[in-house]
């Protein structure tokens, strides 16, 4: 388990997540579909956060990941993306040949995964990430979606994860007014002071009762 040191120095805790570690699990109320969906609605993103003690293991596993491969980074990009970057990337942000200069557009220029490290949900909200090799327009200095951006990755989201999920609804006789799996999907992008992993675009989608069928085919279906 981390300790004090380790949490003094690590340089992304909010304020947030030091009253969270205060308090302790015994006190951590986990976020529920509706939390999430005023939080999102309201764009109140840095209250997002993780059970204390999940938290802590989220520290020590950074502190140490640095320590191996560098920089987070490094790690997705080695480990997880398996991303190859072009020679310009060396001391900037990482920038890749892309099939495509829209975002979102060709598969092979985004990657669905899970999210190692999730926000504190409660059991029924799965945890996404979509990470992108193309750039998404933002609005400088605080990294905000443009309009534009926000629109396009609201359409991919769409159709991405709300029809298949409606589709696999209606397939299932999932009874109810709304069958469209709306209700079922959220999506956030942090903006720069509150993203942990800077210099690779990617947003974040949370599914509610998402069947393992499909989570399967979202993870693994793509290049």
């Amino acid at each position: 388990m981390v300790d004090d040191a380790e949490l003094g120095a690590f340089p992304g805790l909010t304020p947030t997540d030091r009253e969270n570690l205060a308090g302790g699990d015994e006190n951590f109320k986990p976020h529920n579909w509706e939390d999430l969906k005023e939080i999102i609605a309201a764009y109140n993103l840095a209250i997002l956060k993780r059970k204390p003690s999940d938290l802590r293991r989220y520290i020590k596993w950074t502190n140490q990941t640095k320590a191996t491969y560098g920089s987070i980074t490094a790690f997705i990009l080695s480990e997880r993306l398996r991303w190859k970057t072009l020679p310009t990337s060396s001391g900037g942000s990482p920038s890749f040949q892309c099939n495509n200069t829209i975002p979102f557009t060709d598969p092979s220029d985004y990657k669905i995964l899970l999210n190692d490290w999730p926000y504190g949900f409660t059991p029924d909200v799965t945890h996404i990430v979509v990470w992108s090799k193309v750039r998404i327009p933002e609005q400088k200095p605080e990294g905000y979606l443009t309009p534009e951006s926000a629109a396009l990755v609201e359409g991919f989201v769409h159709k991405t994860f709300v029809e298949p999920l409606g589709s696999y609804r209606s397939k299932q006789g999932v009874a109810g007014e709304r069958e469209t799996g709306d209700d079922r999907v959220l999506w956030f992008r942090n903006w720069t002071g509150l993203q942990s992993v800077r210099g690779l675009d990617h947003v974040h989608v949370l599914v509610r009762d998402a069947p393992k069928s499909l989570l399967d085919w979202w993870i693994e279906n793509r290049p």
